[in-house]
């Protein structure tokens, strides 16, 4: 693989910026010396989602934190570097800031894009193939357009504090991994189905906070991001072949 292919493409995804465990500073500061070594080679950044561990934009009031990495962002935007960011299920909220001020491309669900003649399936994971009736009912809410205006009216200290709070229970009731249950995989059973309806070479997703590599049975490639929170695992695509690699 050469890492210096124009068709460089790189895949990462749940930074999880801000969660206050395992030396968040630390963790911002890793993840851009990654976005410093990958500026010259990179013609695309596909950002899986949970790139913040919460995220939420009001009209007049930029979040505390994350300067350097919002910082970086612009930086390879201005560069001419495409970065598309597909929302996940703790920065669902992200919208206009990250467009208009850091030149990002935000992407709401799956997508699936051609990259040196190679057809990928692109998603952060969380709401893609089977869900319980209780996590369809939270997108719902979550996306809810009345919901998001009310929650906007909440003073900023309030509605942060309180996302936080969500998002932290929600990263200690969960842990931050669990073992890759291989074929038994929602992920991987959405992947199959879907390579032989709309076969595609390349299927990458986050959000488990595993790294996986598998082989579904057409022959197409599953890949899985792991998060950031304890490793830093990201996925390149040099236009022949797809690898995963560790920071």
């Amino acid at each position: 693989m050469t890492a210096n292919s124009p068709l460089c493409a790189y895949f990462a995804a749940d930074f999880h910026l801000g969660l206050p465990f395992y030396s968040p500073q630390e963790r911002e500061r890793r993840v851009v010396h990654f976005l410093d070594t990958i500026q010259h080679s990179a013609h695309t950044l596909y950002l899986l989602g949970d790139v913040f561990d919460f995220w939420w934009e009001y009209r007049s009031v930029v979040p505390r934190g994350f300067v350097r990495f919002l910082g970086k962002l612009a930086e390879l935007s201005d560069r001419g570097i495409h970065i598309r960011y597909f929302t996940g299920n703790h920065d669902v909220w992200a919208g206009s800031y990250l467009s208009q001020e850091c030149g990002v491309e935000v992407v709401r669900g799956e997508q699936r894009v051609m990259i040196g003649g190679k057809s990928f399936f692109v998603a952060h994971g969380d709401s893609t193939g089977e869900r319980p009736a209780g996590k369809r009912l939270m997108e719902w809410v979550f996306n809810n357009r009345t919901l998001q205006r009310l929650y906007s009216m909440m003073h900023p200290r309030w509605g942060m504090g309180l996302g936080h709070l969500w998002s932290k229970h929600s990263r200690l009731a969960k842990g931050i991994s669990a073992p890759w249950r291989g074929a038994d995989e929602p992920l991987y059973r959405f992947a199959a189905r879907e390579a032989q309806e709309r076969p595609a070479d390349y299927f990458v997703f986050g959000h488990r906070h595993t790294p996986v590599q598998a082989s579904l049975p057409n022959g197409a490639q599953l890949f899985v991001l792991s998060d950031w929170i304890q490793g830093s695992t990201y996925a390149v695509f040099d236009g022949r072949s797809m690898e995963l690699r560790e920071f």
